[in-house]
């Protein structure tokens, strides 16, 4: 992995500062908050190889998540179901409460939106890493 994303020029949003939450995520990533009011969407992009652990939108109702990808090629995947490749277009409706991963193809960078449903006593649940085995596998 570089020390720079490699990203095209026409990058649809604007990147953002290396992601806060890296801790949850196996390689580099970087966030740039589109909104936070009244649906918060951030802009995420994932250097090659990059992605986040296993985690879980709670919600006692309402929630979940909405990925809107913009560029590169990437991956998502629910617990116990086969992984999805993702690319430029796809929309990936993530149900509250189920356990999922998402992040970029090992040789491509990867960039989505991410639209937070808004829930009733909403929570994020991180989880383990997805292992480098599981991911070699894709």
């Amino acid at each position: 992995m570089s020390d720079t994303p490699t990203t095209p020029e026409n990058e649809v949003f604007p990147r953002g500062a290396e992601n806060p939450f890296g801790r949850h995520f196996t390689g580099r990533s970087y966030l740039h908050m589109l909104s936070t009011e009244q649906v918060t969407i951030g802009n995420v992009t994932f250097e090659p190889g990059c992605r986040n652990h296993w985690h879980v939108h709670r919600a006692e109702s309402g929630g979940g998540q909405i990925l809107l990808v913009t560029g590169g090629r990437g991956w998502y995947q629910e617990e116990g179901r086969p992984a999805r490749a993702l690319k430029e277009g796809d929309v990936v409706n993530i149900p509250a409460n189920v356990k999922h991963w998402h992040g970029a193809a090992a040789d491509s960078w990867f960039a989505h939106l991410a639209v937070e449903v808004p829930a009733v006593n909403g929570s994020n649940e991180w989880c383990e890493p997805v292992g480098d085995e599981e991911y070699a596998a894709l």
